[in-house]
């Protein structure tokens, strides 16, 4: 067993890492590691697991996380490695051997490094102590001031070994091997001044004495930016040091005379070139790679590469003032530094420069065309190509966003619209770019020097004369593209920051981007034009279809085209590889082959085609995710519905709400999930069953969390839906504790979402029961009773069989004598009175048995209703007044009006009127004004009564009440009650 902070928080076994669940858990683990066999108190476990106010239940949020923590370790056999999670009073101790930590063993090398004699064996540890670090230290845990500061410190230290590491490597002579170490530190620390220092240093002792000037300044111009500070005495130390070193290829005499000579001739003779000189750049370095890390060309350097911009300063080594602050004033007032020290004088930067001068003349332009060939078995999308006219017309840089799902075809329109539009001809008459960004691929993206370089060889700028730093080649490509209308097409963008350094200048250049993202940064910083693309409508899929199948194949299958379509969930690339197989099975047909992909096993797997399809395409979104995203769409495959929102994502992740509403909104932006009403969100078909492939092993844990969420939930809206109702369970003793649970302002709130979950809460009680939870999906299931009498001829037999099912595994009577009586009602209102009675009869039994009196009523009332409607109606006239006695000795109101509700319409249906208004009139005075319903059934009954008794007056007023009611409630059943009763009295009273 070993413990990682080096990097992202771990417990690694021999089988693999630990699944240590939210990042606050992750953070809890890093605290203890930070301070191992030593005790945290709880208050410091709290303020680093929460960046802001700790809520109210923080203290129990700790205790289930060290809970589950502890459990994970036990579970792995950590005791026989001698580790032990402990609480001691109101604190915990991690207790492990500190050879199984990772950062232990890293300051032990380190440590042991600096006792070395021999820069051989200091090498050797610190290479080993260095081999520790798997990236950032503490990744994966929750953003707080402790374990910032935490990380912060370990990273000093690990900073510290590569210096130490370069310096060791310089006593050993390997100045490259120093320079190599160092330099992709400098990149991530560039105001550090210690690692420049050691970087030009390294860099001039290994016979790159450009490259190392070249960082010099660099970093000097750097800290005058940022800071408004010159080089303090270490780095400006190196930097004379340097100047005082001979080349290591040339000899001594020779050294950065070459560089001098050059600039003094500049200064004297500047040489005609094609753009205006500023200065006369260092030459190229002796190893042939530049400075900033790319490849350069095999040509000479040559002396200029593109017009000086007036915001630039002209590098100058530092002054008899170094470390003081520069002086005020923007580049067109400062005057030119004068060179102090024994290094070569720098050009004067010219305070007026001339205006950019073109590479070429106008007539010499080149007429670019980069696009890859145009796309086959094109179909459709003529409102979006219409909307690419639009959004890229005009003289303003328009700048155009393609963004859709993976396989969804932006691609193949970008470069469709590129090649075969009138619009594209007339505005861009002098060529189009394009570049792969591979934002979402196999293969690494391509470096922006890279794309620049192609550009600009595209724009004809020769080979030699292309600069070496990516600041100068964007700049030179700006400048070319102002004087021209160029179209420049970025395809499989991920990132905005990927595209703006390749965004062309002037105002008659217009930009295509594509990307799986939204790049809504994109969209604020450079009024980029979003152009959404959604799945192909069916029309469209058959075009594609019959692109590749031919028209009469297609023709001849209308509605398995249909069904097709919506099995690929109009995907462009999921139709394709359906028309790939299909071109395949010439006999075949479209009919055959979408009652396979209806199968959902298998669906994803006939969608794929060696090296394409939606599971490759969608696998690579999905790499591209932050951790959070990531870890939410891993969990979705174990949602039971059609769609979630955030309090379901919470739960399903073990975040807030707010985290998991961030996190949903990620996947939004890359097009993983739609945004539907009420701030939920939907996968398409083929993204929910690529997720399922993701769900993690073991899924115990996610799936309880679901389910214990809906339970709640689902036990806050029936209360919110029927106030005065009684719960209809209580919640499991091992229920997890609640980071949230959603409240319900009123009565339609709560019936709403119970509509918006049905499918969701469906499968709950499925999922529930297939992983031997019961007691979960017997609870979930009868929990939905409200919307179960409001829709009663929905289908709800097969999930009451399911709840009946789970509570006879429970063994639980009350369970199933309430099982029993709502399916029973179902069933009857069903005209299965058959099947009703055969669980209804059951009912009261299981309830007297459990104890239960209420539960006992409900029962006979549901009997006598289904007994009624058989013809035993003397019996059911019996139940129903137990059923009135019951819920009088419970003192429950709500039952017994329901009870005294049925035995009035029993009275009205024997000819018993008196008694029935008696039942009715008593019914309606314990019936609370917010049950429009129940009031609107018993006012009728009353009204009913009253005509009966020869009182069509008294009971037109109480019908007309009724009806009125009902159709302001839009309850169509009280409606049509009401009014057959007042079209049944007199006619002339």
């Amino acid at each position: 067993m070993e413990f990682r902070i080096l990097g992202t928080v771990a417990v690694v076994t021999e089988t693999g890492e630990l699944p240590l669940g939210p990042a606050k858990r992750s953070g809890l683990l890093a605290m203890l590691l930070l301070r191992p066999n030593s005790v945290v108190r709880v208050e410091q476990l709290i303020a680093a697991l929460w960046e802001d106010e700790p809520p109210l239940h923080a203290k129990a949020v700790l205790q289930s996380h060290v809970s589950r923590l502890r459990a994970l370790l036990t579970a792995h056999d950590a005791e026989m490695y001698g580790v032990r999670l402990t609480t001691q009073g109101s604190a915990y101790a991690l207790q492990l051997p500190e050879t199984l930590l990772d950062a232990h063993r890293f300051e032990e090398l380190v440590a042991l490094a600096r006792l070395q004699h021999r820069p051989a064996d200091t090498v050797q540890m610190l290479r080993e102590a260095l081999s520790l670090w798997q990236g950032p230290a503490l990744t994966g845990t929750v953003r707080s001031a402790p374990l910032e500061a935490a990380a912060l410190a370990l990273e000093e230290l690990r900073i510290a070994s590569v210096e130490g590491l370069s310096e060791a490597y310089g006593q050993l002579g390997e100045h490259a091997r120093a320079a190599a170490v160092l330099r992709p530190e400098s990149v991530a620390h560039p105001l550090r001044e210690s690692l420049a220092a050691a970087l030009v240093l390294a860099l001039g002792r290994s016979g790159r004495q450009s490259d190392a000037l070249d960082h010099y300044h660099r970093t000097r111009r750097l800290l005058a930016d940022e800071l408004g500070v010159d080089p303090g005495p270490v780095l400006a130390a190196a930097y004379r040091t340097i100047l005082g070193t001979p080349s290591a290829q040339a000899p001594p005499q020779a050294a950065f005379a070459s560089q001098a000579q050059a600039q003094a001739q500049a200064q004297a003779q500047p040489k005609p070139v094609a753009g205006p000189v500023d200065t006369v750049p260092p030459s190229r370095p002796l190893s042939g790679e530049p400075a900033d890390g790319t490849r350069p060309d095999p040509s000479p350097s040559p002396a200029l590469h593109s017009p000086p911009s007036p915001s630039l300063e002209a590098a100058a080594p530092p002054g008899a003032g170094a470390g003081t602050p520069n002086a005020p004033g923007s580049a067109s007032d400062r005057k030119p530094r004068t060179h102090t020290g024994s290094g070569p004088a720098a050009a004067p930067y010219p305070e007026h420069p001339a205006a950019p001068t073109p590479v070429h003349t106008p007539a010499e332009h080149p007429t670019p065309n980069l696009l890859p060939r145009l796309p086959r078995g094109f179909s459709g999308r003529e409102a979006e190509l219409g909307a690419l006219d639009q959004a890229l017309a005009g003289d303003d840089a328009p700048v155009c966003l393609l963004a859709g799902p993976a396989g969804v075809g932006k691609t193949a329109l970008a470069v469709h619209w590129a090649h075969r539009r009138p619009a594209r001809h007339d505005r861009f008459p002098d060529g189009v770019l394009f570049a792969d960004l591979r934002g979402f691929s196999d293969t690494p993206a391509p470096e922006t020097p890279t794309v620049l370089r192609e550009f600009l060889l595209a724009l004809g700028v020769p080979a030699p004369r292309i600069p070496e730093t990516t600041a100068a080649r964007g700049a030179l490509y700006r400048s070319l593209a102002a004087h021209r209308r160029l179209l420049v097409v970025l395809d499989n963008a991920r990132t905005s920051a990927q595209v703006r350094p390749l965004l062309p200048g002037g105002d008659h250049c217009a930009t295509l981007i594509t990307s799986r993202d939204r790049l809504g940064g994109l969209i604020a910083s450079d009024a980029a034009t979003p152009v959404p693309l959604d799945p192909l409508p069916p029309g469209d899929a058959a075009g594609l279809l019959a692109a590749v199948l031919g028209d009469e194949r297609v023709a001849a299958e209308p509605a398995a085209v249909e069904r097709l379509a919506g099995l690929c969930d109009g995907l462009p690339l999921a139709l394709r590889v359906t028309a790939a197989r299909l071109t395949e099975r010439p006999d075949g047909t479209l009919a055959a082959m979408a009652g396979e992909l209806a199968d959902e096993q298998r669906r994803l797997s006939l969608l794929d085609i060696e090296d394409t399809g939606v599971s490759a395409a969608l696998r690579l979104t999905v790499r591209h995710l932050p951790a959070p995203a990531a870890e939410l769409f891993g969990l979705i495959g174990l949602h039971t519905g059609s769609d979630l929102d955030r309090f379901t994502a919470a739960a399903l992740t073990g975040v807030t709400p707010d985290e998991a509403d961030t996190a949903l909104g990620r996947l939004a932006a890359a097009h993983l999930v739609a945004e539907s009403a009420g701030g939920r969100r939907t996968p398409h078909d083929l993204v929910r069953l690529y997720a399922r492939t993701l769900i993690p092993e073991p899924a115990a844990e996610p799936l309880g969390r679901l389910l214990d969420h809906y339970l709640r939930t689902a036990l806050a809206a029936a209360a919110a839906a029927h106030p005065a109702s009684r719960p209809c369970c209580a919640l499991p003793a091992d229920i997890r504790p609640a980071v949230a649970v959603r409240e319900f302002p009123d009565r339609a709130a709560a019936l709403d979402w119970f509509e918006a979950e049905r499918s969701g809460l469906e499968g709950a009680v499925a999922a529930a029961a297939d992983a031997g939870l019961h007691d979960r999906a017997w609870r979930i299931a009868l929990l939905l009773w409200p919307v179960i009498l409001l829709r009663v001829g929905d289908g709800w037999v097969p999930l009451l069989e399911q709840c009946l099912a789970s509570a006879e595994h429970e063994d639980d009577p009350d369970a199933q004598s309430r099982a029993r009586a709502l399916l029973g009602w179902v069933l009857h209102e069903e005209g299965r009175d058959d099947e009703a009675l055969v669980h209804l009869e059951q009912a009261p039994g299981l309830a007297a048995l459990a104890g239960d009196v209420t539960s006992e009523a409900i029962a006979c009332v549901n009997l006598a209703v289904a007994l009624n409607g058989t013809g035993a109606h003397d019996r059911a006239g019996l139940l129903l007044s137990r059923a009135v006695t019951l819920a009088v000795q419970a003192q429950h109101p709500p039952t017994e009006a329901l009870a005294l509700h049925h035995l009035a319409r029993h009275c009205l249906d024997s000819g018993a009127h008196e008694a029935a208004l008696s039942h009715a009139v008593r019914a309606l005075d314990m019936t609370s004004p917010d049950e429009a319903a129940r009031r609107v059934l018993l006012q009728t009954a009353c009204g009913e009564a009253l005509a009966a008794l020869g009182h069509p007056d008294d009971a037109a007023d109480l019908l007309g009440q009724a009806l009125r009611t009902a159709e302001s409630a839009e309850f169509e059943d009280g409606v049509s009650a009401a009014r057959k009763a007042l079209d049944g009295l007199p006619a002339d009273r």
